[in-house]
Order: C-alpha cells, then sequence, then structure tokens
C-alpha cells in the first residue's frame, strides 16, 4: 500500500521536474537564442520573462478549474502544455512562435506549482506529508539541474548552430512519460468527499493511507468542508477571517523571490561569462549550483518533519544573507577571479535549498482550508510568479544602472528581514492533519 503512495507522489512530482526543467532551460539557451534571432537587450529580457507572465496567469486561473474537475485532471492539462512548449520553442523559426512556446510553458509552470503540491499534501498521512510535499521542490530542482545538465551535454556534443534546438526539445521525453503515468494515478480523496463520491474516496484513503477504516478521516474532512460552505458560497478569500491567511500567502511567495533565487536560475550563465569566464566554464559552474540546489533539498526533505517548517526557515534566514553579502562584496569590491563568485553562490543555494526552497510549496498547499486550499494555494504561487516575474523584468536595467553588487546587496537586505516574517506571522504546522491545522489557523465557526 505504501508504495503506491509513493507511486503516486512521484507521478505527480513530476509535474514540478518539468517546471524546474522549463524555468531552468533558457539559463544556457538565452546566449543562443538570442544570437540566432538577433535580439536587442529589451527583447532578450521578454523573452525570459514571458514565461513568468505565463507563470503568473496559470497560477492563478488554474485553482478554479482544480476545484471543479479535479487535480488529476488539471495536471493532465499541464502536461499537454509542457509537451507543445518544448515542441514549439525547440523547433521555432519565427520568434512570436518561440515566444507563445516560452509563453505556453509558463501556463504550465505556474498551473503545475500550484496543483501538484496540492495533489500531494491531499493524500498524504500527516506523518510523512512535509516530507512528500517538499518532493515536488526537490523534484524542481532536479528539473533544473537536469536542464543545466543536459544544456552543458549538448553544447560540448554538438556546439555551434542550432544546438539550442535539443535542449528544449530534450524536455519531450519528461512530459510524454508525465502525461501517460497520470492515468495510472488517483483523483484527491479530499477532492472526492467534496463532490459527493464517499464511497470512492473510502478505496482511495485505504489503498493510499493504508487503513482499514478510513471513516474518521472523512469525517473530519466533511466537518471542515460544511464549516467553509458559506465563505465559499461567498466566494472571497480577502473576507475575515480568511484575509489574514490570503496576505500571508502572498507574502511567502514575495519573500521566496526577494532572495534572488530565480536571478540565479535564469542568469547565472550570464552572471559568471560578466565576471570573465568563457562559456564553457560558465556552463560548468551552472551544473555545479545545480548539483549543490539538489543536495541540500534532500537535506532539507530529511529534517522538514522532524524539526518542523519554521526551524528550517529560520536557519535559511540566517546562512542566506551571509553568502548574499559576501557576493555584494565580491562584485562592489571588484574581487570577482577565481572561484569566490562560484563559492559565495553555493553557499546562499545551500542555505535557501534546506530551507526556502523546500518550506514554501508545503506552507502553500498545507495553510488553507479545504475547500478554498485550490484558490489559496494559487493566491500564494501568483504571487510566487508576480514578484518573479517582476524581479526578472527590472534586473537586467538595475545591472546595468547600479551593478550586479548592488542588486545582491538589496536581495541580501530583503532576506534577512524575513526573519521577521516568518517569526510572527507563520505557525508550526509539523505532524497535523490538514483539518487540525484549519482549526490551528482560523477561530472556530461559532467566531467567525
Amino acid at each position: 500500500m505504501k508504495r503506491y503512495l509513493y507511486f503516486v507522489t512521484f507521478v505527480a512530482a513530476l509535474g514540478s521536474l518539468l517546471f524546474g526543467f522549463e524555468t531552468g532551460v533558457i539559463n544556457g539557451t538565452i546566449y543562443f537564442v538570442a544570437q540566432y534571432f538577433d535580439l536587442t537587450p529589451a527583447m532578450k529580457g521578454f523573452v525570459v520573462s514571458v514565461a513568468l507572465i505565463g507563470c503568473i496567469v496559470g497560477a492563478l486561473v488554474i485553482g478554479k478549474p482544480a476545484d471543479l474537475f479535479g487535480r488529476r485532471y488539471m495536471l493532465k492539462f499541464t502536461a499537454l502544455f509542457f509537451l507543445l512548449s518544448m515542441l514549439m520553442t525547440g523547433l521555432a523559426t519565427s520568434l512570436w512562435v518561440f515566444i507563445l512556446g516560452r509563453f505556453i510553458g509558463g501556463l504550465a509552470v505556474g498551473g503545475a506549482s500550484v496543483v501538484t503540491p496540492m495533489y500531494i499534501s491531499e493524500v498524504a498521512p500527516p506523518k510523512i506529508r512535509g516530507r512528500l510535499v517538499a518532493t515536488s521542490q526537490f523534484a524542481i530542482v532536479l528539473g533544473i539541474l537536469v536542464s543545466f545538465f543536459s544544456n552543458f551535454i549538448i553544447d560540448n556534443i554538438l556546439g555551434g548552430g542550432d544546438h539550442w534546438r535539443w535542449m528544449f526539445l530534450f524536455g519531450v521525453i519528461p512530459s510524454g512519460v508525465f502525461y501517460i503515468l497520470l492515468f495510472f494515478i488517483t483523483r484527491s480523496p479530499r477532492w472526492l468527499v467534496k463532490t459527493g463520491r464517499i464511497d470512492e474516496a473510502r478505496e482511495v484513503i485505504k489503498k493510499i493511507n493504508h487503513t482499514s477504516d478510513p471513516g474518521e478521516l472523512i469525517k473530519s474532512i466533511q466537518e471542515s468542508l460544511a464549516d467553509e460552505t458559506s465563505i465559499t458560497q461567498n466566494g472571497s478569500l480577502f473576507r475575515k477571517p480568511y484575509l489574514r491567511l490570503a496576505l500571508i500567502g502572498m507574502a511567502v511567495g514575495m519573500f521566496n523571490q526577494v532572495s534572488g533565487i530565480n536571478i540565479i536560475n535564469y542568469y547565472s550563465t550570464d552572471i559568471f561569462r560578466a565576471a570573465g569566464f568563457n562559456g564553457e566554464d560558465a556552463l560548468y559552474q551552472s551544473v555545479i549550483i545545480g548539483i549543490t540546489n539538489m543536495i541540500f533539498t534532500i537535506i532539507g526533505m530529511s529534517l522538514i518533519d522532524k524539526f518542523g517548517r519554521k526551524f528550517l526557515l529560520y536557519i535559511g534566514g540566517f546562512g542566506m544573507p551571509v553568502f548574499l553579502g559576501l557576493f555584494s562584496w565580491a562584485y562592489i569590491s571588484g574581487h570577482t577571479d577565481g572561484y569566490i563568485l562560484l563559492i559565495c553562490l553555493i553557499g546562499f543555494i545551500a542555505f535557501f535549498a534546506a530551507s526556502q526552497g523546500t518550506v514554501i510549496w508545503v506552507i502553500l498547499s498545507e495553510m488553507f482550508p479545504n475547500n478554498l486550499r485550490a484558490r489559496g494555494a494559487a493566491l500564494g504561487s501568483f504571487s510566487h510568479w508576480f514578484f518573479n516575474c517582476v524581479i526578472s523584468l527590472l534586473f537586467p536595467v538595475a545591472v546595468s544602472e547600479f551593478g550586479v553588487g548592488y542588486v545582491f546587496l538589496f536581495f541580501c537586505i530583503a532576506t534577512a528581514l524575513s526573519l521577521i516574517f516568518y517569526k510572527y506571522a507563520l505557525v508550526e504546522t509539523k505532524g497535523k492533519s490538514l483539518e487540525e491545522i484549519e482549526k490551528l489557523v482560523l477561530p472556530s465557526p461559532s467566531k467567525k
């Protein structure tokens, strides 16, 4: 029975792997794409960020369909969008076909960032839910690493010409596998209870949670749904007592991005090129960063259910600003020779991966009530992608105006300030069922 739980987690997490691949593949390809299409600096920034616009749209609109048609159904749509994006970007001879392919890929990433962790959180038992949901983050960084590594290998084997096309087309394989495997996993038991399919939910819970008596869990889900019926009918997260949760969800997404993590994911190769490294060395150092990201994500996954979500956030909140500050100093003072930049980024990535990287999607999948989870998670993910898009759009401009060092000084200060937010805004959810968390973060119905 437990093997099936791990299987459905693995399949759902493939959506996050493609999330990581889609966001990371542009890192090693943008240099060649810019040459092929003769892009101006402004158009280069747009080509990178247009996928993020798709992410914003995808994250914002997928919540309601996920509630109406189910989590698994929407994952199938994201799989098809990933497949279409890889084909369009890899085969495009027109810039606008390439841009449309990037946008479609962004829609898939935005949708997967909401539905994958939400689906896993709804099938996972409380004791291992943090670790299983964090699997989606591991899959993201694995996808980023796969994109960095495949870019490096393809560049070395093929080199020159249109070899960048194969960097995108490589993503067709995992996209097709993801779509096929989705036909072999079950629906979310909480979604089944919500839609009145109690018998089916009972069988799913028996199969996934390895229990012969799912009645107690079904009853708690029904009670939770009954408590939330009125707010669902009113249809707004921006009313008491849910406004606080909505604002916290948006802040979680914002603080994740003002750390500068996706600037590194998108621009690390260009940053190393600007520091004087040749193209091959720049790609190689990006692979090292990707490996570090994966290793420390595994460490975070092993700790999240033992020490809790807030503990990891505190560790990251102290460690990340140190290495961001050192990176800023290196650029401002001109000490960019040798491997000082790589060491600083490795240190930052290590603390990020073991803390915010592991925790963010767990928090967004846990903190909202059953009836509002899809829309609440979509709101938090929307915030994540909105600030990602803004920062990615402004980064080239800010670098030309102030320099890389001062931009990373901003990331350093913002990340240090996030500690205050984590301390006072978040509650610890380790080891609690989703229904217990709901009672912890919201007043009882009689007090609403």
